[in-house]
């Protein structure tokens, strides 16, 4: 039997109907999951390949997702960035209070604290973002979104620092002493992305860290 263009393109929406109310996801849902396989895809290929061999070509292979459907959510490559910038933010700060919280109560002290901060550090998603701060120094396009990045960063270490150990230190100080340990910490993951501490040296200098960090803010009595 002779089905004509409008009967074939009913049947069609009909199944794409069915296909949408059997997956049990509404569009919003599908939606959020393209964007954060594309945003996660994005730190991932930062981190591997650098600025340089970022492209929305590779993150679109990465994800899974057509060419189409990247560009549809993310026009251009800098919007790709500026949204996985945010997403990464987000889930760094959100991995790192549960991993502290998560530790036993003789670890749950500031020498705790910067053990997990150098972790994070040096974890892909970390990479990712140090990556773009760098490549931020050359490229005119992508200096003030490195610029707005870290000092994103700087303001949610304090917010997290001050959750973690109110009161520990004088509020003008804080300021002063978060930017000198992400200046330092910044500094140290690069040195060991480059030779994964093959001497000893990062350990060495995080440990006189702890140890500093201990005496400006004891562990409290339990």
């Amino acid at each position: 039997m002779y089905v004509g263009p409008y009967l074939r393109g009913m049947a069609v929406r009909d199944h794409r109907r069915r296909r949408r109310h059997s997956s049990g996801r509404t569009q919003a849902q599908r939606r959020s999951e393209t964007q954060t396989r594309l945003l996660d895809a994005t730190a991932g290929a930062l981190a591997d390949l650098g600025w340089a061999g970022l492209s929305t070509t590779e993150v679109s292979r990465r994800a899974g997702v057509s060419r189409g459907a990247q560009q549809h959510h993310y026009p251009t490559k800098m919007a790709l960035v500026a949204a996985a910038l945010e997403h990464l933010l987000d889930r760094l700060r959100d991995e790192y209070q549960d991993a502290y919280d998560a530790f036993p109560d003789e670890q749950r002290n500031v020498a705790g604290a910067l053990d997990l901060f150098w972790e994070t550090l040096r974890q892909p998603p970390a990479m990712a973002l140090l990556e773009l701060a760098l490549a931020g120094r050359t490229d005119p396009e992508l200096r003030g979104l490195s610029t707005t990045l870290s000092e994103r960063v700087i303001e949610i270490v304090k917010e997290v620092f001050r959750e973690l150990f109110p009161e520990s230190l004088p509020e003008e100080l804080v300021d002063t002493a978060i930017r000198a340990l992400f200046a330092l910490l910044v500094g140290l993951s690069l040195q060991n992305s480059l030779d994964q501490d093959a001497n000893g040296h990062q350990a060495a200098v995080m440990t006189q860290l702890k140890n500093f960090a201990t005496l400006l803010i004891p562990a409290r009595p339990s």
